[in-house]
Formats: C-alpha cells, sequence, structure tokens
C-alpha cells in the first residue's frame, strides 16, 4: 500500500500504483484496439524545470520533472493527451504546482481522470 492507501496491482505484467489507473490502463488498451487512439505510453516523463547550473557549469540544482501515467493520441488527430489518474488525496500542492508548470512552461494540459 502506497501513502495514499491505494495498493499497488499487476496487470499484463505491468505494475499500477492504483487498481484505478489498471482499470484505465485496461480501457486505453481497449480503445487503442477499437483505433480510437494510437500511439498510447505510460510513465512519460517531462522536463517541467530545467537543470539550473552556475558560473562553472557545476549543477546547483537538478530538474523538475513530471511523470504522466498515460500519453496517446486520439483518432485523426497528431496532438498527444496527457493524462493522470487522479483522486482527491493525490491532487497534492506539488501536483498542483507540476500541472501549472506543464501549462505554462509545455503548453500542456493534463486531463484528469
Amino acid at each position: 500500500m502506497n501513502k495514499y492507501g491505494a495498493k499497488k496491482v499487476i496487470v499484463d505484467g505491468i505494475a499500477f500504483d492504483s487498481q484505478k489507473e489498471a482499470r484505465r490502463w485496461c480501457e486505453l488498451k481497449l480503445l487503442e484496439r477499437a483505433g480510437e487512439i494510437y500511439d498510447l505510453q505510460r510513465q512519460v516523463p517531462f522536463v517541467v524545470i530545467p537543470v539550473q547550473k552556475d558560473e562553472r557549469g557545476k549543477v546547483i540544482e537538478r530538474e523538475c520533472k513530471y511523470v504522466a501515467d498515460f500519453v496517446y493520441k486520439n483518432k485523426g488527430s497528431l496532438r498527444s493527451v496527457v493524462e493522470d489518474v487522479k483522486s482527491p488525496a493525490t491532487r497534492t500542492k506539488e501536483y498542483i504546482i507540476k500541472r501549472k508548470l506543464m501549462l505554462y512552461r509545455n503548453g500542456i494540459r493534463i486531463k484528469e481522470v
């Protein structure tokens, strides 16, 4: 069990952080098989703040990443959908800041399910 009370689950040989996330994966796989979505990926990292270095090139702050639960494209579209499986407990301040940075820095609005 993780810190939010969700139990890890294995589906198709893949470990998921929650049953809700595993269910969503199954739904997306069905949509992919039906041709409604394509290029389905999971655990996709996005840099929201790049690494920070001093004048000599020494790293003083590591990069900050947001890791999307799922990324895919809808049929007939070239634009990626970035999706995050959320419950009220996992809508943390850190997540909200990263969500805002994704929109501000990358122009990507996260779809919460």
